[in-house]
């Protein structure tokens, strides 16, 4: 994994840490599989921080085309299923 994730220089430290978590978790949805209420509640998080829908798709396209991943289907998936699921990306 060759690539940054989209950070703001306005975000805390602890901020930081958590939308790199909510990228991650996208990552693993990917390469392994990840539980859906665990990607849901790095989910919520990531919406505290990034609240306005403009710059979430702003964020998320960045790193699409940094690392390839979608985090809108991922979102969608998880959605669209019930804990204990295991979402996982083709």
């Amino acid at each position: 994994m060759e690539y940054s994730y989209p950070l703001l220089p306005e975000w805390s430290t602890a901020e930081m840490i958590d939308v790199v978590k909510f990228f991650e978790a996208i990552e693993q949805a990917y390469e392994k599989g990840i539980k859906r209420e665990v990607m849901m509640a790095k989910y919520r998080r990531f919406k505290e921080i990034v609240p306005a829908q403009a710059e979430e798709k702003t964020l998320c396209r960045q790193f699409e085309q940094s690392s390839g991943y979608v985090a809108y289907r991922v979102i969608k998936e998880a959605k669209a299923h019930t804990d204990g699921t295991i979402i996982k990306m083709k």
